[in-house]
C-alpha cells in the first residue's frame, strides 16, 4: 500500500511540475530551472524534517536545535535577497527574531494553545516562516523605492533632513506593500482557500471546530509577528548612509514573434495621427 501511495505521490507531483514548466517555457519566463529545484529542495527538506520531528518529540530539549535551524535559514534566505544592504544578516536576524518571539511568547502566555513541544514547532514554523517573508517583501519593496524616489530623497537632504527623515515615506509604504499578502490570506481564509494546517488537522482526526481554532491562532500570530518583523527591519534599513544605484534600464525590445510567448498578444501602442513611422532596430 505504502509503495502505491508513494508512486501516485511521485505521479502526482511529476504532472504538476510538467503543467508550471510547461507554461513558464510557452511565456518565456526564465524561472523553469528554479521551479524544478524548490520542488526538489522541498521533498527532500521535509522528509529529512519529518525523521528529525521524531527525534525532537521524544527529546523535547533538542527542539532549540530545531527551532535554530528555523531561525537560520530564514534569516539567510531573506538576507541573500537583500544583499545590497549594510548589515543585512544582522537587522534581518533581529526583525525575524522580534517578530516571532512576540508572536509566539503571547500566544502561549494566553494560553491559547497549550505549552507543549510539538505546538512550539508546529507554531514556529509558520510563524518564523512569515517573517522570512515580510522581511524580504520590505526590504526589496524599500530598495525599489529609494530607487524610484532617488530624487525626492536627495531634495529632502538637501533641505537639511536626516536620512531617516528623508526615507520615512517610503520605508512606511514598504511595510504596507509587504503586508498585502499576509492580510488577503487573512481576509479571505475559508472563502477563497483552505490552509494547509486546517486541512492537515481535519485528516489527522481533529473536529472542524478545533481544526479552525488552531488555523485562526497561527493566521493571527503570522500577521503579528510579520508585522513586527516588517516595522523593525523598515526602522533598521530606513536611515541608509548612501542611496543604492540608479539601475540603466535595459534597452527596448520588440515584441517576440513566431510561436507561443506573451509577446505574441502584446497590442501596439496606437500611433499619433501625422507622427512618422518608426521601424524597429
Amino acid at each position: 500500500m505504502d509503495v502505491e501511495a508513494n508512486l501516485r505521490l511521485v505521479v502526482g507531483l511529476g504532472l504538476l511540475l510538467a503543467a508550471a514548466v510547461a507554461c513558464l517555457t510557452w511565456a518565456r519566463v526564465p524561472r523553469r530551472r528554479d521551479v524544478l529545484t524548490a520542488s526538489a529542495r522541498a521533498v527532500v527538506q521535509l522528509a529529512v524534517i519529518g525523521l528529525a520531528l521524531r527525534g525532537v518529540f521524544a527529546a523535547p530539549p533538542a527542539a532549540a536545535a530545531v527551532l535554530a535551524v528555523m531561525l537560520a535559514a530564514a534569516v539567510g534566505t531573506a538576507s541573500r535577497r537583500l544583499a545590497g544592504f549594510p548589515a543585512v544578516v544582522r537587522r534581518v536576524g533581529v526583525s525575524c527574531l522580534l517578530g516571532a518571539t512576540v508572536a509566539l511568547g503571547l500566544v502561549f502566555a494566553a494560553g491559547a494553545v497549550e505549552a507543549t513541544v510539538r505546538n512550539l514547532v508546529a507554531l514556529a514554523g509558520s510563524v518564523v516562516g512569515g517573517t522570512m517573508t515580510a522581511c524580504t517583501l520590505t526590504g526589496r519593496r524599500l530598495a525599489d523605492g529609494l530607487r524610484r524616489r532617488r530624487d525626492e530623497v536627495e531634495a529632502w537632504l538637501a533641505l537639511g533632513a536626516t536620512p531617516r527623515r528623508a526615507v520615512v515615506d517610503i520605508a512606511r509604504e514598504s511595510v504596507a506593500e509587504a503586508l498585502v499578502p499576509p492580510l488577503d490570506q487573512t481576509r479571505t481564509v475559508g472563502l477563497v482557500s483552505l490552509p494547509g494546517t486546517f486541512v492537515g488537522a481535519l485528516l489527522g482526526g481533529a473536529s472542524p471546530a478545533a481544526a479552525a481554532r488552531f488555523q485562526v491562532i497561527i493566521l493571527v500570530a503570522m500577521l503579528t509577528a510579520q508585522s513586527i518583523a516588517a516595522v523593525s527591519l523598515s526602522y533598521l534599513l530606513g536611515a541608509p548612509a548612501q542611496l543604492p544605484p540608479v539601475a540603466a534600464e535595459p534597452p527596448p525590445r520588440p515584441p517576440a514573434g513566431g510561436r507561443g510567448g506573451l509577446g505574441t498578444y502584446l497590442p501596439r501602442w496606437p500611433r499619433r495621427p501625422g507622427a512618422p513611422r518608426r521601424e524597429p532596430p
